[in-house]
């Protein structure tokens, strides 16, 4: 019995010390990042934003104790976050240059547009695993409509290779569906 208690205690402290060192590391870091990603993106709420994330990211490593350099893996947690923030951001400006094109009687709402932006970007995500070419081909497609030769044309391989190029997107699209 005694040694059962001994187990609940010794996983109370590695708790109560995960918490410590996360506690510890939050107060060493977090205003350094966040002035870090402030410097790069040049918003005071999206550094905010991006370091917050950065740090829930950082308390969901299991092994805390197996981190030599926290401010290392921070920086590259970050630079990851910042990289898909300016993607999002890029795609989001696309988007709306687009639709400006449209005539005012033709375009959507409000709720409409932040609708098409959301789901642009969780295409955006699910296509992140593939090859550039193969989320490019899937893109022109869906998006722009374009036919498979004018895809070819415009990624500069064969119109087969285009085929090949949505089968494998709308396979891993399924996939993770």
């Amino acid at each position: 019995m005694e040694s059962g208690n001994k187990g609940q205690k010794n996983r109370g402290q590695s708790s109560g010390d995960r918490a410590r060192l996360l506690s510890d590391e939050f107060r060493r870091s977090y205003q350094w990042l966040k002035n870090r990603l402030r410097r790069k993106v040049g918003c005071q709420s999206t550094a905010e934003d991006l370091s917050s994330e950065a740090f829930v990211q950082f308390v969901q490593i299991p092994d805390i104790h197996a981190i030599q350099e926290p401010r290392a893996l921070l920086t590259t947690i970050s630079q990851r976050l910042v990289f898909e923030f300016w993607r999002r951001r890029d795609l989001e400006q696309a988007y709306l240059r687009e639709l400006a094109t449209i005539p005012d009687q033709a375009s959507p709402s409000e709720h409409d547009t932040f609708e098409m932006v959301q789901l642009l970007f969780e295409l955006d995500r699910r296509l992140s695993g593939l090859p550039i070419k193969v989320s490019q081909a899937f893109m022109l497609s869906q998006l722009d409509g374009m036919t498979y030769a004018d895809i070819a044309q415009q990624l500069d391989v064969s119109v087969s290779m285009v085929g090949q190029y949505m089968t494998k997107a709308l396979k891993h699209l399924m996939n993770i569906a």
